[in-house]
């Protein structure tokens, strides 16, 4: 067989196998591990599995993953989640529909600390949910207002999304992290701004809570200090050029160690469960990395990404062009897998075709992104929306995507606007 029928026949093979429930690591490393054992021998493919496995173990610029992990372990362990929901109440509640402004204002703050989607969307299904329901806020609007603040997870660094793109790209996870952070800001007040909308247009659907005087609001602005602080600290220090990102990922772990012990918020007990999490999390993104890699060594002898170049290139329909048809895919894709996995199986593909169109790699790894983000909250899959159903059992999946709707719809408008202003994402890696 040719090389490009062996190709087309390892996708067919890598999306069965996904269909049937196989972990996506374990699949992309046995089909990559095949392909490049027919075409090239069974001892060079057995050498290329060791040879992997131990360089994406040992590297030091792979450390960054688990220790952003553990930070974030940590600060989700010791309560900072809650204290951000308590100060963002105290000064946005009293509005109509302040409460889930409160949550998206909190779920922003969290996911500085902590860099998951996921656990920012169960976090606050826990923290603010029950609230929101007290105050007779409809399921639809509650829970689509947690999943679609669960997504700053990835976008606000720092993430493990960057930390991923920038390791298989070779761009510099630092500048990656503060090139997301006006984007992330933006994408928390058009989610505020959408609450408000919503909460004109239909003044009875979304009521006021109570407002806080300024004795509790002080009180809330102290309990933020740790947050605060550890996001300084940690994305200070790599913007000011005193760490790099692996370094700022071991500063940020120890900091929110040190926070969390300091004011008694993590026992013996919490500190285990954070290892035990920070450990399973980070074997399962670790499988898909490696599994990915051993693709990586299949699709290159088979020269794919160079033929995708110039399949796309041919086209004649411009580079921005060929960037909305690579857009459309992601979010297709959205609707099969999840975010990581997104990333880690496409990018080795797409990344050439990018840098052979002239485009920014900094700028396109805040796109996809953001891309990725809306992979987690549109149907059919919607990862964030299984999660808040896992958390909140009396709601219905369908309830959740209705909710969501919305911000499916501003998330679509804020993809335009960073492709019509790179220089959003682009201003502040200028100036390291």
């Amino acid at each position: 067989m040719s090389a490009d029928l062996v190709t087309i026949i390892s996708f067919v093979v890598l999306f069965a196998l996904m269909l049937l429930r196989v972990p996506i690591g374990m699949a992309m490393g046995l089909v990559g591990v095949s392909g490049f054992a027919y075409l090239t021998g069974g001892g060079p493919a057995l050498k290329i599995v060791g040879h992997t496995t131990m360089r994406t173990v040992t590297d030091w610029n792979f450390a960054v993953i688990p220790l952003f992990l553990l930070m974030g372990a940590f600060a989700t362990t010791s309560g900072m989640s809650r204290e951000l929901f308590r100060g963002a109440n105290a000064f946005l509640g009293h509005l109509r529909g302040g409460l889930g402004i409160a949550t998206i204002a909190a779920c922003g703050g969290f996911a500085a600390i902590c860099g998951s989607s996921v656990a920012t969307a169960a976090t606050f299904s826990k923290v603010a949910y029950p609230e929101m329901r007290r105050y007779g806020y409809p399921q639809s609007f509650a829970t689509g207002v947690i999943a679609a603040g669960g997504t700053l997870g990835i976008m606000i660094p720092p993430s493990t999304v960057f930390a991923v793109y920038g390791l298989i790209t070779e761009q510099d996870v630092g500048k990656l992290f503060i090139a997301g952070i006006i984007p992330g800001i933006l994408a928390v007040f058009m989610y505020m701004a959408t609450i408000t909308i919503i909460s004109m247009v239909k003044p009875q659907f979304l009521p006021a809570g109570q407002r806080s005087d300024w004795a509790e609001r002080r009180a809330a602005l102290r309990d933020i200090w740790a947050t605060l602080l550890l996001f300084v600290f940690v994305i200070g220090g790599i913007y000011g050029g005193l760490f790099t990102a692996t370094e700022a990922a071991g500063m940020g772990a120890g900091g929110a160690f040190i926070i969390g012990v300091a004011r008694g918020r993590l026992s013996l007990t919490d500190i285990k469960r954070s290892l035990l999490e920070t450990t399973r999390t980070t074997a399962a993104v670790f499988t898909i990395l490696i599994g990915a890699l051993l693709f990586g060594y299949f699709l290159t002898i088979t020269q794919t990404p160079q033929k995708l170049t110039m399949f796309l290139t041919d086209l004649g329909i411009g580079r921005y062009g060929v960037l909305m048809l690579i857009m459309l895919m992601y979010l297709l894709l959205g609707c099969l897998m999840d975010a990581l996995a997104m990333i880690i199986l496409t990018i080795p593909i797409i990344f050439p075709v990018i840098k052979a169109l002239g485009f920014d790699p900094i700028w396109f790894g805040v796109l996809i992104v953001m891309t990725v983000e809306l992979g987690l909250i549109h149907p059919p899959v919607g990862m964030n929306i299984f999660v808040i159903k896992s958390v909140v059992d009396d709601v219905k999946i369908s309830t959740i995507f209705y909710g969501v709707l919305p911000f499916i719809v501003t998330d679509l408008i804020r993809l335009v606007i960073l492709i019509a202003f790179p220089i959003l994402a682009l201003w502040l890696p200028s100036h390291m």
